[in-house]
């Protein structure tokens, strides 16, 4: 029910949540209902800033566990809630884009006002390409990566020696600039510093401020059984370095699989063909087939047709992690004989002439379908 005209209404209801709530429920109540009237979404709608003012009001003093039970106990009262007075008026000096932050996140073009920007380094990323057997059992390549290193003239510093890095003046050194966008405050990255509160006044000549130097390392790349085409492997640490002597970022390395000549995988499963001879298929046979392991013995039974899977079990891909191998399925192809010697094709006409007007089970099914279609 909308509050009489002066009259705030219950903090809760502005949440739409129970008294009851946990802090985390009312943070992602206050964020629901944050995005909907925010006034980036909602334009020149005075009635939508007003509903996000109310709803910022209700989440200030709900989060606050003291304030709350004030609250709870004597109302608006107990907060200094009085209507129609300032509706921030209970921040006492906190900057409401610390209040924000931790729920939006950069949804201001900023970081919440937590500080200024991380001179982490950035990460890098690096596509490796692996065969499929080195893919199924693992391996440690040695690889050349591009991966720019500390400056040894200036120690990381980007400054000559003697001299150090300065407060920013444009940001006074927080790293940031603040703006006012609405009814509040948004900041964002200074972009003299780059968000780093310092800048370098006597820049080192060698890396030319930057305190890093670009250079080549060869890395040994760890990737674990089991891995698949675009499977990504992190390496901590082993990214840029940061900016004037910060931690480096990491490393993201892209695995890319080639093609094998003869398998093909579907998750740890391994599939592939193999001929087999129009003998072989009617008779019997142990044939030699090509696995990950090498190759084994596999039988074939008597009358196998062509196309019939056989299941190898323990033959596939290791799984990433329990190590527990897939299966490899073999699929038989008969083979028609071509190019026949004169004896080969007296014998096959023996054999014919001795079938007389039978019919394989399989190819009278058929041709009993044939027939019910066309009569």
């Amino acid at each position: 029910m909308p509050a009489a005209a002066g009259q705030k209404r219950d903090y809760y209801e502005v949440l739409g949540v129970q008294k009851s709530v946990s802090g985390q429920e009312l943070k992602s109540a206050f964020r629901k209902v944050a995005l909907q009237y925010h006034p980036d979404r909602n334009p020149g709608n005075t009635d939508a800033e007003e509903k996000f003012k109310e709803a910022s009001e209700a989440y200030e003093v709900l989060s606050d566990p003291e304030r709350r039970a004030r609250y709870d106990r004597f109302g608006h009262a107990g907060v200094g809630g009085a209507a129609g007075g300032d509706p921030f008026s209970g921040f006492q000096g906190v900057n409401i884009n610390d209040i924000f932050g931790e729920i939006f996140g950069d949804i201001f073009g900023g970081r919440g006002g937590r500080g200024r920007v991380s001179n982490r380094g950035a990460d890098l990323r690096f596509n490796l390409e692996i065969s499929f057997e080195e893919a199924a059992f693992g391996c440690r390549p040695k690889v050349p990566i591009p991966r720019p290193k500390k400056c040894d003239l200036c120690s990381g510093s980007g400054s000559k020696s003697g001299s150090a890095p300065k407060a920013c003046g444009t940001c006074g050194g927080t790293g940031e600039l603040r703006f006012t966008q609405g009814f509040f405050a948004v900041s964002r990255p200074c972009t003299d510093c780059g968000g780093t509160g310092a800048v370098v006044p006597d820049p080192c000549n060698k890396c030319r401020g930057s305190g890093k130097v670009p250079s080549e390392e060869v890395i040994e790349v760890n990737i674990p059984a089991g891995v698949d085409n675009g499977t990504r492997v992190r390496l901590g640490g082993l990214g840029e370095p940061g900016d004037r002597g910060g931690p480096p970022g990491d490393l993201y390395v892209t695995v890319i699989v080639r093609e094998h000549s003869l398998f093909q995988r579907e998750d740890y499963d391994v599939f592939c063909e193999v001929p087999i001879s129009f003998t072989q298929a009617a008779l019997g046979a142990k044939i030699d087939v090509p696995t990950l392991d090498g190759k084994v013995k596999m039988t074939i039974p008597e009358g196998t047709q062509s196309g019939k899977v056989f299941r190898l079990k323990g033959k596939g891909v290791p799984h990433l992690h329990s190590g527990q191998r897939g299966d490899q399925h073999v699929r038989v192809v008969v083979e028609t004989p071509t190019g026949l010697t004169q004896k080969q094709r007296e014998l096959l006409e023996r054999f014919a002439d001795a079938s007389g007007e039978e019919v394989h089970p399989q190819s009278k099914n058929f041709f009993e379908k044939v027939r019910e279609l066309f009569g």
